[in-house]
């Protein structure tokens, strides 16, 4: 499935570009800090076990790998991917304690790792900005092993009326934070596009389906808000 706005020569880059030395800053204001907790969420949901190997897929400065770390008293290995320099640049500078991170920069469509790897594949805000969420997917589906378990973190639909018109409203001012705080309002309209534009919770299920993956279910956060989404490698 190709997304119009991810499509467009140049945009993605373009944004996390600009906005990479402020990355976790900005996630900040803009989600008033939840989207801490949103994470956490994801890993207890995971429940990992020392030793097991994730890969973490548009990993950003790296808020995922650390908490998995965390999680399992650093006893595991982690591959983090993104496609853009500065981000994984940020991540290195900010984990550097850890040794036992591998840093690659490349995209979910592609990914420059052997079949069956990885007991979890994580993607944290990230599938919403893939060019195809057919090939992303069948890429987690290659890379983990048998038995192992895809976790998505996105932005979602909202189920409720009343929560949903805040949101919408709160949305508008987004751009302006950035603005404020990075310097530009470009990047963060995009967001608020990509986020508008993006499939609901029930349709990513079908295509996690299409793509091999089993025992599919999804976690509405904060009303939907965002959702995790989870699948299995069987």
């Amino acid at each position: 499935m190709q997304q119009y706005l991810q499509n467009k020569k140049g945009l993605v880059q373009n944004v996390f570009d600009q906005v990479y030395n402020k990355y976790d800053l900005m996630n900040d204001f803009m989600s008033l800090g939840v989207h801490r907790l949103w994470k956490k969420s994801l890993l207890n949901m995971m429940n990992p076990l020392p030793n097991q190997k994730l890969i973490d897929v548009a990993s950003g400065t790296g808020d995922i790998a650390k908490l998995f770390l965390n999680y399992v008293n650093k006893s595991s290995q982690i591959t983090c991917v993104d496609p853009n320099k500065g981000m994984i640049k940020k991540g290195k500078e900010k984990l550097n304690k850890f040794k036992n991170i591998d840093w690659i920069i490349a995209h979910a469509e592609k990914l420059p790792i052997k079949d069956n790897l990885f007991d979890f594949y994580t993607i944290s805000f990230g599938l919403r900005n893939a060019k195809n969420l057919n090939q992303a997917l069948t890429e987690a589906y290659r890379v983990l092993k048998p038995g192992g378990r895809f976790l998505c973190l996105e932005f979602s639909k909202i189920q409720n009326e009343g929560l949903d018109f805040i949101y919408k409203n709160y949305s508008k001012l987004i751009p302006s934070i950035g603005k404020l705080v990075v310097g530009n309002r470009e990047p963060y309209e995009y967001l608020i596009k990509s986020i508008e534009n993006f499939i609901n919770q029930d349709e990513l299920i079908d295509i996690m389906l299409n793509n091999g993956f089993q025992k599919c279910s999804y976690r509405n956060l904060s009303g939907g808000i965002v959702s995790i989404h989870s699948g299995w490698k069987i």
